[in-house]
């Protein structure tokens, strides 16, 4: 489009939408929670959008007084996954002369307090987790250009979403398990509050649920070795069928089980089968090698990092989910397999 004086203004926008030109300001600055409804905020946008309008990102700029940083927020830093998360949002960031604060919430998730003196006035926008997404709140994040990671996009906090197919990655499990005959499982599930723990979750109910004469018990277990060994035991010496699969929303609360199922005396993929979720270096590292889904981390954060600027250009970022992909290995076989 030429850029002179036919290009839209946010005067433009707000006759168009019967609002201030405040009220325009708040919307697409993304801060206009608590300060105007939804159903205006849509208007605004939706305005913006049949206008063409593009902010004029020099002077606010200079209004700003902007750094070019943005912070990543996510949980502590106890797999590698995240770090993967980093490298892509980085080597994105860095092609646009932007910056990553990493910013790992230091009780893994939950609050966690404020790494500047105003986060506000030191970073132009953050991406974030939604599993650290409390995390937001006490440095102010929510009210900065904000894009969210695995979160639930008919809820996010933030502008945009992106996430994983993860549900599609649960169904490739499911459908590989009850293919090799599986019909009693054990979901060992992160005990964690996060959307896409309820993805995992909903989604294993719903495909073993469709096929005939299953059964799905599930444990919750905090994403550690020993805290998936001990409720992985507890789960496994529970009265009743015995579960010849076990599918776990992490790679290392597999890790547990499989320490579990030693301790009791059982064999993977003998006796029970065990899927993971990540393809974390662990992965491999397990004997027997575990079947599990993997995850691209590095194009997650690339996405991400891609999909914050442009929030920040004013655009409307990509949509679709980042397909994953089951990778079979030798921890799962049929039922009873000798």
């Amino acid at each position: 489009m030429a850029r002179g004086s036919t290009r839209p203004t946010s005067r433009d926008v707000a006759q168009a939408a019967g609002v201030s030109q405040a009220a325009v300001s708040l919307v697409l600055g993304d801060k206009w929670r608590g300060r105007v409804s939804e159903t205006t905020a849509e208007r605004v946008r939706e305005a913006a959008r049949e206008l063409g309008y593009r902010p004029n990102l020099a002077a606010r700029n200079l209004r700003l007084g902007r750094t070019r940083t943005v912070l990543l927020v996510v949980p502590a830093l106890t797999t590698e996954f995240f770090a993967g998360v980093y490298t892509g949002a980085a080597r994105v960031a860095a092609e646009h002369g932007f910056g990553v604060v990493l910013y790992p919430s230091p009780e893994g998730v939950g609050p966690a307090r404020d790494p500047f003196a105003s986060a506000q006035a030191a970073l132009d926008g953050v991406l974030a987790s939604s599993m650290a997404a409390d995390a937001l709140t006490a440095i102010r994040g929510d009210q900065l250009p904000l894009v969210m990671l695995d979160s639930d996009p008919r809820g996010s906090l933030g502008a945009a979403t992106v996430n994983l197919d993860i549900a599609d990655g649960v169904r490739q499990v499911a459908d590989h398990l009850l293919g090799l005959g599986h019909r009693h499982f054990l979901h060992l599930a992160a005990d964690i509050p996060s959307w896409t723990f309820e993805v995992r979750a909903r989604e294993l109910a719903a495909r073993v649920g469709a096929a005939a004469r299953t059964s799905l018990r599930t444990a919750p277990a905090p994403i550690s070795i020993d805290g998936a060994l001990a409720a992985a035991e507890a789960a496994l010496s529970a009265p009743g069928p015995r579960p010849t699969a076990v599918v776990c929303d992490d790679d290392k609360l597999a890790a547990g089980v499989y320490k579990a199922l030693r301790r009791l005396g059982l064999r993977v993929p003998d006796d029970v089968s065990v899927t993971g979720l990540d393809d974390l270096a662990l992965a491999t590292a397990l004997d027997p090698e575990l079947t599990t889904v993997r995850l691209d981390a590095e194009l997650f954060g690339e996405r991400g990092m891609q999909a914050l600027l442009a929030v920040l250009e004013g655009r409307t970022p990509n949509g679709g989910d980042i397909p994953v992909e089951l990778v079979v290995r030798a921890s799962t076989a049929p039922p009873n397999a000798s």
